[in-house]
């Protein structure tokens, strides 16, 4: 009975060192496991934001730009089309007319013959 207590007191340190070993490396492995995710959080937000600026260099900045300039143009025209009553030749104006014109050719513009037949002139094209 000695050897069964003796053995019984072996398996019992053995599983308590063995036991140890597991929570420690455990622990060591939940660790990294962490420290891994922080990692890929990190890079997963670098990636975001040179996403955010490469979308900014090569389509945000360009269409603003983009933007500011047809908004030049339309006050430009705003302008222009302000001042038509304005001219001395409003009576007869092409551009007055072209502007008034409710016929659209294929490209959804309005077109010159559809100004002229307006005004009841030859188009050149008939």
């Amino acid at each position: 009975m000695n050897a069964e207590l003796w053995v019984s007191i072996v398996l019992a340190l053995i599983s308590m060192v063995s036991g140890w070993g597991w929570l420690t490396n455990s622990r060591k492995y939940r660790q990294e496991v962490k420290s891994l995710e922080a990692e890929n959080r990190q890079k997963y937000m670098d990636l975001a934001k040179e996403y955010v600026e490469e979308f900014r260099k090569n389509i945000a900045e360009p269409l603003q730009q983009e933007v500011r300039d047809l908004r030049n143009e339309v006050k430009l025209l705003r302008d222009a089309v302000q001042e038509i009553n304005d001219c001395p030749f409003s009576g007869d104006c092409p551009v007055r007319t072209k502007l008034s014109a409710p016929a659209r050719n294929g490209s959804g513009s309005r077109g010159y013959a559809a100004a002229c037949r307006l005004r009841n002139e030859p188009t050149g094209y008939e």
